[in-house]
Protein backbone atom coordinates (compact mmCIF):
# COMPACT_ATOMS: atom_id res chain seq x y z
CA UNK A 1 0.00 0.00 0.00
CA UNK A 2 2.69 2.61 0.76
CA UNK A 3 4.18 2.00 -2.11
CA UNK A 4 1.11 1.96 -4.27
CA UNK A 5 1.19 5.89 -2.48
CA UNK A 6 4.62 6.95 -3.03
CA UNK A 7 4.13 6.01 -7.25
CA UNK A 8 0.89 8.00 -6.67
CA UNK A 9 2.92 11.04 -4.93
CA UNK A 10 5.71 10.72 -7.45
CA UNK A 11 2.81 10.83 -10.70
CA UNK A 12 1.12 13.99 -8.55
CA UNK A 13 4.43 15.88 -8.19
CA UNK A 14 5.45 15.16 -11.87
CA UNK A 15 2.18 16.44 -13.20
CA UNK A 16 2.58 19.27 -10.57
CA UNK A 17 5.49 20.15 -11.66
CA UNK A 18 4.70 19.59 -15.38
CA UNK A 19 2.06 22.50 -15.06
CA UNK A 20 4.40 24.20 -13.43
CA UNK A 21 6.82 24.62 -16.03
CA UNK A 22 4.13 25.27 -18.58
CA UNK A 23 3.16 28.03 -16.53
CA UNK A 24 6.45 30.01 -16.36
CA UNK A 25 6.94 28.97 -20.31
CA UNK A 26 3.57 30.40 -20.33
CA UNK A 27 4.81 33.67 -18.62
CA UNK A 28 7.42 33.83 -20.62
CA UNK A 29 6.02 33.61 -24.13
CA UNK A 30 3.33 36.80 -22.34
CA UNK A 31 6.06 38.89 -21.28
CA UNK A 32 7.87 38.72 -24.93
CA UNK A 33 4.54 39.03 -26.55
CA UNK A 34 4.14 42.88 -24.32
CA UNK A 35 7.51 43.61 -25.19
CA UNK A 36 7.14 43.50 -28.91
CA UNK A 37 3.39 44.84 -28.68
CA UNK A 38 4.54 47.82 -26.52
CA UNK A 39 8.34 48.52 -27.66
CA UNK A 40 7.65 47.68 -31.64
CA UNK A 41 3.97 48.11 -32.19
CA UNK A 42 3.96 50.61 -29.49
CA UNK A 43 0.20 49.28 -28.71
CA UNK A 44 0.26 47.14 -25.44
CA UNK A 45 -1.71 44.21 -24.78
CA UNK A 46 -3.43 45.18 -21.48
CA UNK A 47 -4.47 41.11 -21.08
CA UNK A 48 -0.58 39.75 -20.95
CA UNK A 49 -0.04 41.88 -17.71
CA UNK A 50 -2.80 39.98 -16.19
CA UNK A 51 -1.70 36.28 -17.50
CA UNK A 52 1.94 37.11 -16.51
CA UNK A 53 1.10 37.53 -12.99
CA UNK A 54 -1.57 34.74 -12.97
CA UNK A 55 0.49 31.97 -14.55
CA UNK A 56 3.33 32.71 -12.56
CA UNK A 57 0.99 32.59 -8.90
CA UNK A 58 -0.06 29.27 -10.70
CA UNK A 59 3.55 28.21 -10.97
CA UNK A 60 4.56 29.21 -7.47
CA UNK A 61 1.59 27.14 -6.05
CA UNK A 62 1.98 24.57 -8.29
CA UNK A 63 5.96 23.88 -7.90
CA UNK A 64 5.91 24.01 -4.31
CA UNK A 65 4.44 19.90 -4.24
CA UNK A 66 8.02 19.31 -5.89
CA UNK A 67 10.13 21.07 -2.89
CA UNK A 68 8.31 19.59 -0.21
CA UNK A 69 8.26 16.06 -1.26
CA UNK A 70 12.29 16.64 -2.38
CA UNK A 71 12.85 18.05 1.42
CA UNK A 72 13.76 21.01 -0.33
CA UNK A 73 12.05 23.72 1.31
CA UNK A 74 14.03 26.10 3.54
CA UNK A 75 14.83 24.95 6.23
CA UNK A 76 17.62 25.21 9.33
CA UNK A 77 19.35 21.59 9.08
CA UNK A 78 21.96 22.38 11.94
CA UNK A 79 20.09 20.10 14.37
CA UNK A 80 18.85 17.86 11.59
CA UNK A 81 22.39 17.37 10.77
CA UNK A 82 23.62 16.52 14.55
CA UNK A 83 21.06 14.35 16.03
CA UNK A 84 20.66 11.00 15.80
CA UNK A 85 17.86 8.40 13.64
CA UNK A 86 14.75 8.85 16.71
CA UNK A 87 15.32 12.46 16.71
CA UNK A 88 15.03 13.01 12.86
CA UNK A 89 12.06 11.21 12.55
CA UNK A 90 10.74 13.08 15.49
CA UNK A 91 11.65 15.98 13.83
CA UNK A 92 10.49 14.93 10.41
CA UNK A 93 7.45 14.59 11.51
CA UNK A 94 6.86 17.76 13.68
CA UNK A 95 7.55 19.41 10.15
CA UNK A 96 5.20 17.39 8.36
CA UNK A 97 2.19 18.15 10.99
CA UNK A 98 3.19 21.96 10.79
CA UNK A 99 3.11 21.89 6.87
CA UNK A 100 -0.05 19.96 6.99
CA UNK A 101 -1.79 22.03 9.28
CA UNK A 102 -0.78 25.54 6.87
CA UNK A 103 -2.04 23.38 3.50
CA UNK A 104 -4.99 22.50 5.37
CA UNK A 105 -5.14 25.87 6.18
CA UNK A 106 -4.71 27.33 2.76
CA UNK A 107 -6.92 24.69 1.35
CA UNK A 108 -9.83 25.86 2.88
CA UNK A 109 -9.13 29.21 3.30
CA UNK A 110 -8.21 29.44 -0.54
CA UNK A 111 -11.33 27.28 -1.95
CA UNK A 112 -13.68 29.99 0.06
CA UNK A 113 -11.37 32.73 -1.45
CA UNK A 114 -11.56 31.53 -5.07
CA UNK A 115 -15.44 30.99 -4.62
CA UNK A 116 -15.68 34.83 -3.32
CA UNK A 117 -13.57 35.86 -6.53
CA UNK A 118 -16.10 33.99 -8.82
CA UNK A 119 -18.08 37.54 -8.87
CA UNK A 120 -15.40 39.53 -10.15
CA UNK A 121 -13.53 39.16 -13.35
CA UNK A 122 -10.07 39.74 -14.54
CA UNK A 123 -8.64 43.97 -15.42
CA UNK A 124 -8.17 43.31 -18.83
CA UNK A 125 -9.90 40.12 -19.47
CA UNK A 126 -13.37 41.16 -18.56
CA UNK A 127 -14.88 37.68 -19.97
CA UNK A 128 -12.59 35.59 -17.12
CA UNK A 129 -13.39 35.36 -13.60
CA UNK A 130 -11.19 35.56 -10.79
CA UNK A 131 -12.08 32.20 -9.91
CA UNK A 132 -9.49 30.76 -12.23
CA UNK A 133 -6.70 32.82 -10.56
CA UNK A 134 -7.59 31.95 -7.11
CA UNK A 135 -7.82 28.58 -7.60
CA UNK A 136 -4.21 27.73 -7.61
CA UNK A 137 -4.38 28.66 -3.80
CA UNK A 138 -6.54 25.05 -2.99
CA UNK A 139 -5.32 23.22 -6.08
CA UNK A 140 -1.54 24.05 -5.05
CA UNK A 141 -2.66 23.11 -1.13
CA UNK A 142 -3.89 19.45 -2.27
CA UNK A 143 -0.48 18.85 -4.27
CA UNK A 144 1.46 19.89 -0.96
CA UNK A 145 -0.73 17.34 0.85
CA UNK A 146 0.11 14.99 -1.57
CA UNK A 147 3.99 15.49 -1.32
CA UNK A 148 4.11 16.30 2.32
CA UNK A 149 3.02 13.03 3.27
CA UNK A 150 5.18 11.48 0.59
CA UNK A 151 8.19 12.97 2.03
CA UNK A 152 6.73 12.12 5.34
CA UNK A 153 7.30 8.44 4.34
CA UNK A 154 9.90 8.23 2.13
CA UNK A 155 12.14 11.44 3.04
CA UNK A 156 14.71 12.01 0.31
CA UNK A 157 16.19 15.13 1.75
CA UNK A 158 17.99 16.15 -1.80
CA UNK A 159 18.75 19.21 -0.73
CA UNK A 160 21.26 17.56 2.50
CA UNK A 161 22.94 15.26 -0.20
CA UNK A 162 23.76 17.52 -2.77
CA UNK A 163 25.48 20.00 -0.23
CA UNK A 164 28.90 20.20 1.40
Amino acid sequence: MKQLFLRFVSWSTAVSMMIACLMMALASVFGMHQIVTRFIFESPAEWTEVLIRFSLIWMVFLGIPTAFRQGAMVSVDLLYRLSGNRVRRFLDSVVAIAALILCGIILWWGWDYANRGSVQSMIGLEGVSMFWAYLALPVGAVFSIIGIIGFWLDPQRMELETTL
